[in-house]
């Protein structure tokens, strides 16, 4: 099998895999904390298909930045509305960082052995690279990403309400900034805010990560 294809495929995989615990994490969390919309929705699976949104699927392959179909949630259901949105937001990033250092111990493991021309290498190395960064991109505190949802439980109530207008309005100019980002400053001027910072970041937690297995 030719190496290129090798390395597409394995990525591929590392993202199915990654976007689907990402879901169902989001999804067990609010089950757990005492709201059945994602498992009525049919949300608490590891069935991939449960979770890919086809065009951010498309988008995190080719792009690097993409995202799975959105969980839903009832807040009237959760016992505290403020600090279990936050922990609902916050265990799809968590599960990857998790998964991250779960993989990078065999990883390390086969680079200290000098097998690193193995298939298993790679898709261990895109397990851990992919995990890592969904995890940085989600924890910004963007909308829609998980980060501006998990920094809900520091806003004071005086605020809640400029807030939920931050969640619900802040998206299309997210979106506005990406395209920028990506379709002006990086073709004309080969820079990319958004790419730079979570490349920074992947590259640093990765680091740690791997002195710390």
């Amino acid at each position: 099998m030719d190496y290129s294809l090798m390395g597409f495929l394995s990525s591929i995989i590392a993202i199915i895999f990654a976007v689907t615990i990402h879901e169902f994490s989001h999804a067990w969390m609010s089950t757990r904390l005492g709201d059945p919309t994602a498992r009525v929705y049919g949300r608490l699976s590891l069935n991939p298909l449960r979770h890919f949104d086809f065009f951010g699927t498309l988008s995190l392959i080719f792009l690097g930045i993409g995202w799975g179909k959105p969980v839903p949630f009832n807040e009237e259901n959760l016992r505290y509305p403020k600090r279990d949105s936050a922990l609902i937001a916050l265990a799809g990033p968590l599960s990857n960082l998790l998964l991250a250092i779960v993989f990078s111990v065999p990883l390390k493991y086969l680079a200290e052995t000098g097998i690193s021309q193995l298939p298993l290498y790679g898709l261990l190395s895109d397990m851990v690279t992919i995990n890592v960064l969904l995890f940085s991109l989600n924890v910004l505190p963007l909308p829609p990403f998980d980060g501006s949802k998990i920094i809900g439980i520091f806003v004071p109530h005086r605020w809640h309400h400029a807030y939920e207008n931050y969640l619900r309005d802040g998206v299309k100019y997210v979106i506005l900034f990406v395209l920028f980002d990506i379709l002006v400053l990086e073709e004309i001027f080969g820079y990319s805010v958004l790419f730079a910072t979570v490349e920074k970041m992947t590259v640093w937690i990765r680091a740690i990560i791997t002195l710390g297995t």
